[in-house]
């Protein structure tokens, strides 16, 4: 592959959005089976799609970060076991409990990372005017903030995985 006359970003970028297809079809049989079980939105349809395109493009935005993880990696199982670093930080989000139930050296933290905004995002689209209410601001003060978290994770991390498989 090194050997082609391609741009070095572009098995990378093929990877993530390979991996993106995948993700995409595992959260579809997933809200499929959320749906059989029970769920219901209460936000409209089109803010349903919204919230599945959201956690589509915030799959992509963490493709690129465990791509820059795998990369020094020797091999797959290694990979694998540092992609479970980031996996504290959806019990430190809004995903489980209220930021606002956290200790307060905690709550900073859960308040301003990227997984807080996404799972706000999301809640605010399927549950519609109640978890507005509940959250305090509007449907699209948290898309905002989700979509400027992936976009700079996105660029932050494909940026350093390029140039780190550029240098092996």
């Amino acid at each position: 592959m090194r050997s082609l006359p391609i741009p070095r970003s572009s098995v990378l970028a093929a990877r993530a959005i390979a991996d993106t297809g995948i993700l995409t079809l595992a959260a579809a049989v997933t809200v499929a089976i959320a749906f059989a079980v029970g769920f219901r939105l209460h936000g409209t349809a089109p803010e349903g799609l919204a919230a599945f395109g959201l956690v589509v493009v915030f799959g992509f935005a963490f493709e690129w970060l465990f791509v820059t993880l795998g990369l020094p990696s020797g091999n797959a199982q290694a990979a694998q076991g540092m992609g479970m670093i980031v996996f504290p930080f959806a019990f430190i989000s809004s995903a489980y409990m209220p930021v606002a139930m956290m200790p307060g050296w905690l709550r900073v933290f859960a308040k301003y990372q990227p997984l807080t905004s996404m799972v706000d995002a999301v809640r605010a689209l399927t549950l519609g005017p109640q978890a507005q209410a509940l959250l305090g601001h509007p449907i699209a003060y948290f898309v905002t903030r989700s979509l400027l978290w992936a976009a700079g994770i996105v660029v932050v991390f494909g940026s350093l995985a390029v140039a780190r498989y550029r240098r092996s």
